[in-house]
C-alpha cells in the first residue's frame, strides 16, 4: 500500500508538526514549500494523498488544486485543504477548487492523523 503523503505548506512549524504526527503513524511525508514545487512533486512522487495549504506565496492553494485536478495522472489522489481560512464559504471555495476535503488550522494533534486517514478510506 502507498504510504506517501505530500504536504504543500509554506510554514516551517506547520510542516514539522504535521510531518511529525504523520510519520509517527508510519506515513512517509514529502514536503513542498510552495505551489509550483508541490505540483512538480505531486507529478513525480505518486502520493496517496496531498495535504494543501491554501495561503501559499506566489500561487495560492486554489490555483494549485485546479492544476492538480487538471493532471489526469493525479485524478484519483485525494487533495485535502489544511487552512486557517475558516470563514463562512471558505470550505465551499476549497471544495469548488477541487479539494476533496477541508481541515482547519490550527491542527489538533490528537485527531489530525485520524482526520487525514479518513480521506484514504478503510485501507489506511
Amino acid at each position: 500500500m502507498n504510504r506517501r503523503i505530500l504536504l504543500i505548506e509554506d510554514n516551517e512549524q506547520n510542516r514539522y508538526l504535521a510531518g511529525f504526527l504523520l510519520q509517527a503513524r508510519g506515513w512517509e511525508v514529502l514536503h513542498a514549500e510552495d505551489g509550483p514545487a508541490g505540483l512538480i512533486m505531486a507529478a513525480e512522487s505518486d502520493p496517496a494523498l496531498i495535504l494543501l495549504d491554501i495561503q501559499l506565496p506566489g500561487m495560492d492553494g486554489y490555483a494549485v488544486a485546479h492544476r492538480l485536478r487538471a493532471n489526469p495522472a493525479l485524478a484519483g489522489v485525494p487533495v485535502v485543504a489544511v487552512t486557517s481560512y475558516a470563514m463562512p464559504g471558505d470550505r465551499e471555495q476549497c471544495l469548488a477548487a477541487g479539494c476533496d476535503g477541508y481541515l482547519e488550522k490550527p491542527i489538533d494533534p490528537e485527531s489530525f492523523v485520524f482526520e487525514v486517514e479518513r480521506f484514504l478510506g478503510a485501507g489506511a
